[in-house]
C-alpha cells in the first residue's frame, strides 16, 4: 500500500527474484491507477469549481465524508522539509475557524517528511503541489522507506496532490492576500453500488520482515472482529488473496529459485530473513500461503468463510517463526481447533512438487493484474474496496470506514455508524478456544482487539494448557472441577472419582477399579479373581466397586481376617471378654484402694510419733522455756 504499508517492491526481492519480476513485468504491461479525491474551491469566485487530486498513500483519508478549510502557504519553508518554527503549532484553526489546509511545494524531501511536518505545525490536511506538468500521481513510498517510517506510522491527517497549474493558481491567490476555501470529498473515492462491498486484502504468511510485517498482523487481530461481524451478517464479501512470483525457466534449477519456489518455479517467494543459509526459505513462506487459501476455500465451501480470520490470527500467535514453529504440524493443529477438515484442506494444497500449474496459485497470479478501474497488485499489503485500492493507513478504524464508504446510502449497516466495535467472539463457537461444557469452564476471554483463549481460573482452581485444544485443572480442589478431568460414575448414588487431590499420579483408578484412570475405570470382580472370601464356608458376591462376603449356617464373617466363625463362639468369646473386662477392673479398683489406704496410715503413724517427742525434747519448731528465779537480786 505504498507510501505506508509497502512491504517487498521489486527492488528488495533478492536478486533473482527481482530478475523475475524484471521479466514478468517486460510480458505483461503494468497498469497503474491513480485513487482521486474531488477538491472543490469555493472562493475566492474566480477560482471556484471542481478539481481532481491524488490521495495519498499514507495518513488517513476520510472516506464516505469531506472536509471544508481555508488554504496556507508558508512564506518561508515553502517545501515542509524541515520543521516549522513560530511556535508549537502555527498552523493551528483558533476554536470556531475553518482547519488549516497547509499548500506546499513538492521536491526536496520525501512526501511523507512534508506530511509530518505540517502535522506537527498543527495542520488538518496538506495539497502537494506538482512541480513538473504531469498527470497526477500517487504520493508513493520512495526508496528511502526505512528513513520515513518513523513519519509513516503516526500520520493522522490526509493529503492529496494536485497538479502543477491549479497549484501555482491557489499560490497566486494566497500571496495577493484572498481567503481561499476548499473542500476536500471522498465520497466518491469508492464505488457505493449497492447494499454489500466486496473487498480483499492481499496479505502474507511471512512473520518475519520487521516492523511492517509486526504491522501487517496486528492489523489482522485488530480488524477480525469488524470483518466477521460484516461476513456474518451477510453485509460483505471478503476474499484474501496472496501475491507470488515465478521464475524463469532458465533459472529453476538454480539454488535461489529451489529454496524460494514451488511447483517447479511457477510459485515462489522471498527469503523470509533474506539468508538463503539460515532459517526458513522462500517455499515455506508459499506453502503456508497456499495453505491459508485453502483453509478459506475448505471455510466458505462449510459456509463459515469468515474463520480465515481465525486461522491466520491462531496461527500467527501459535505457530511463529521465533519459536520454530512455522510447520505443517503447528498448522493442522490450529485447523482441527477450528472445526476444519484437515483432509479436504491436504487435498487441496496438493503436492508442491508437481510439475505443473496449481490452479489456486495460478488464479492469484492472474488476479494481481489490473482490472476494470482497479491497478495492477504489486504491494503487500494491499486493501482493495469495490475494486478500488484503498489509500491511507492499514488502520482498524480507517479501514472500515473505507469499507463503510462502499455501502449504498442508507443501506450501511450499524457497525458503520457507531465509533468503534465492540464484539463477543466467545459466543460463537467459544471462539475455537477449548471448552468443558460441563463444569460451565472455558478458556475463552473476550477483549477489544478480539478473543485470546487462556486456561482460566475457575473458583479458586488454576487450569494449566495451551487454551486451544487442552486445559487441565491442577493443584488443590482440582477435584472439585469435574473431578479433576478423570473418570468417574455415579450409580444408585454412590460415586467414584479416579482424581487423586496429591500424589504423583494425576489420574488414578479407585480401589475395587482398574484402567487408565482417564477415559474408563472397569470394575474388578473380586469373587471371581478370588482375592476375597476365600474361606471354606465364605460365600462371595460381587458389586460394583466392592464386594460382600457372607457364611452358611449360623457363622459370621469377620471382613479383617477373611474368616467364618460361629455365633456361639462368638458369644462364648464376648462372654469372656466381658469377664476378664470385670476382673481387670476390680483388681485396678483394689490396688488403687490399698496404696490409698497405706498412705493415709503412714501419715497418721508419723504425726502421732511426732506428737509423742514433742513432750520429752523441743522440737526446732518449738521457742525456749524461759527459766524464772524467784527472790536473787543481781544488780
Amino acid at each position: 500500500m505504498g507510501d505506508l504499508v509497502g512491504f517487498w517492491r521489486l527492488r528488495l526481492l533478492p536478486l533473482p527474484l527481482l530478475l523475475v519480476a524484471l521479466l514478468a513485468a517486460a510480458a505483461v504491461e503494468a497498469r497503474f491507477v491513480v485513487e482521486k479525491n474531488s477538491l472543490m474551491v469555493t472562493s475566492p469566485t474566480s477560482l471556484r469549481g471542481r478539481h481532481d487530486s491524488a490521495i495519498g498513500n499514507f495518513g488517513i483519508p476520510q472516506y464516505g465524508g469531506s472536509m471544508a478549510g481555508v488554504v496556507v502557504y508558508p512564506k518561508d519553508n515553502a517545501d515542509a522539509c524541515d520543521a516549522f518554527d513560530g511556535g508549537k503549532h502555527p498552523f493551528r484553526a483558533k476554536p470556531g475557524a475553518l482547519p488549516t489546509f497547509l499548500l506546499v511545494d513538492r521536491g526536496n524531501c520525501l512526501f511523507a517528511r512534508k506530511v509530518w511536518n505540517a502535522q506537527n505545525a498543527g495542520a488538518s490536511a496538506v495539497l502537494v503541489v506538482d512541480d513538473k506538468d504531469e498527470p497526477l500521481i500517487t504520493m508513493d513510498l520512495p526508496r528511502e522507506d526505512e528513513e520515513a517510517a518513523k513519519y509513516i506510522q503516526n500520520i493522522t491527517i490526509p493529503s492529496a496532490l494536485i497538479d502543477k497549474k491549479f497549484g501555482e493558481q491557489l499560490k497566486k491567490a494566497v500571496k495577493d492576500g484572498e481567503m481561499v476555501d476548499v473542500n476536500l470529498d471522498w465520497r466518491e473515492a469508492v464505488p457505493h453500488p449497492d447494499d454489500r462491498v466486496e473487498y480483499e486484502l492481499w496479505t502474507n504468511s511471512n512473520d518475519e520482515c520487521g516492523t511492517k510485517c509486526d504491522m501487517l498482523m496486528n492489523f489482522l487481530k485488530e480488524f477480525k472482529g469488524a470483518a466477521q461481524l460484516l461476513e456474518k451478517g451477510g453485509y460483505s464479501q471478503f476474499t484474501p488473496h496472496y501475491i507470488t512470483w515465478y521464475c524463469p525457466q532458465a533459472f529453476v534449477i538454480s539454488k535461489q529459485c529451489k529454496s524460494q519456489c514451488i511447483n517447479h518455479g511457477r510459485y515462489c517467494a522471498p527469503d523470509p530473513e533474506q539468508d538463503f543459509s539460515t532459517g526458513y526459505e522462500g517455499k515455506d513462506v508459499v506453502v503456508e500461503n497456499l495453505r491459508q487459501l485453502c483453509v478459506f476455500k475448505v471455510a466458505s465451501e462449510s459456509k463459515k468463510p469468515w474463520t480465515w480470520w481465525d486461522y491466520v490470527t491462531d496461527f500467527h500467535i501459535r505457530c511463529p517463526m521465533k519459536e520454530k514453529k512455522y510447520n505443517k504440524k503447528c498448522a493442522e493443529t490450529v485447523i482441527k481447533s477450528l472445526g476444519l477438515d484437515v483432509e479436504k484442506v491436504d487435498k487441496c494444497m496438493g503436492d508442491p512438487n508437481a510439475d505443473s500449474d496449481h490452479p489456486l496459485l495460478k488464479m492469484e497470479q492472474d488476479a494481481q493484474i489490473g482490472k476494470g478501474s482497479r491497478g495492477d497488485v504489486t504491494i503487500l499489503p494491499t486493501v482493495v474496496v469495490n475494486n478500488r485500492q484503498y489509500r491511507g493507513k492499514l488502520e482498524r478504524k480507517a479501514v472500515l470506514k473505507a469499507i463503510c464508504a462502499g455501502f449504498e446510502e442508507t443501506t450501511e449497516p450499524n457497525v458503520c455508524l457507531s465509533d468503534d466495535i465492540e464484539t463477543n467472539e466467545c459466543l460463537n463457537d467459544n471462539g475455537g478456544c477449548w471448552q468443558d461444557k460441563a463444569a460451565n469452564v472455558t478458556a475463552c476471554r473476550d477483549t477489544f482487539r478480539g478473543r485470546v483463549c487462556e486456561c482460566p481460573t475457575f473458583n479458586g482452581v488454576q487450569f494449566n494448557g495451551d487454551g486451544y485444544s487442552n486445559c487441565e485443572p491442577a493443584g488443590p480442589g482440582k477435584c472439585l472441577i469435574n473431578h479433576g478431568g478423570c473418570w468417574h460414575e455415579t450409580r444408585n448414588g454412590k460415586t467414584f472419582s479416579a482424581c487423586q487431590e496429591s500424589g504423583e499420579g494425576k489420574c488414578q483408578c479407585p480401589a475395587g477399579f482398574r484402567g487408565d484412570g482417564v477415559k474408563k475405570c472397569d470394575d474388578i470382580n473380586e469373587c471371581k479373581e478370588k482375592k476375597a472370601c476365600q474361606c471354606h464356608e465364605c460365600n462371595c458376591r460381587d458389586t460394583w466397586g466392592g464386594y460382600e462376603c457372607t457364611c452358611s449356617g449360623d457363622l459370621l464373617y469377620i471382613r479383617e481376617h477373611d474368616i467364618c466363625i460361629s455365633k456361639t463362639a462368638v458369644q462364648a468369646k464376648a462372654a469372656w471378654a466381658a469377664v476378664w473386662g470385670i476382673l481387670i477392673v476390680l483388681v485396678v479398683v483394689a490396688a488403687g484402694s490399698y496404696i490409698v489406704y497405706k498412705y493415709r496410715l503412714r501419715s497418721y503413724m508419723d504425726s502421732e510419733i511426732r506428737a509423742i517427742m514433742a513432750q520429752y525434747m523441743p522440737l526446732d519448731s518449738q521457742g525456749e522455756v524461759p527459766n524464772h528465779t524467784h527472790g536473787e537480786d543481781h544488780s
